[in-house]
């Protein structure tokens, strides 16, 4: 079923804000106090100009969420579970081998790529999962 861009840009903002907030539950709760520590940041130190890297963030998942439909309705993926895995192949091949060169390049810690890349998975299947259930 195709969806006008009105459909599509609801349901693309949908699992974008969905995605931002579940950003903010992974780092702001979850791994808050870990997450920190490895960035290097000091006991209670939060990051320079924290608000607007929170508007770039959904800026982020809005755009990644785009380009994720785009791939699904590509795919001829229409559910749910075709979704997450579309979301889970595009994030194996596109995003986890770049951020763990990139990781190896900044000499970052094992547990931080651990924490970025389960975050950027996640947010991969539930994308996909929302994307391809209502696309």
């Amino acid at each position: 079923m195709d969806l006008d861009l009105h459909h599509l840009l609801m349901w693309v903002s949908i699992a974008a804000v969905i995605e931002w907030l579940f950003g903010a539950l992974w780092y702001g709760v979850i791994f808050k106090r870990s997450w920190s520590k490895l960035a290097g940041f000091a006991e209670g130190e939060k990051p320079k100009n924290a608000w607007f890297g929170m508007v770039v963030s959904l800026v982020v998942c809005f755009i990644l969420s785009f380009v994720l439909a785009h791939v699904l309705r590509w795919a001829g993926t229409n559910t749910l579970t075709g979704g997450m895995k579309i979301g889970t192949i595009c994030w194996f091949g596109f995003m986890a081998p770049p951020m763990l060169a990139q990781h190896i390049f900044e000499n970052r810690r094992a547990n931080l790529f651990a924490i970025n890349a389960a975050y950027w998975l996640l947010v991969m299947m539930i994308g996909g999962a929302i994307l391809g259930a209502f696309h």
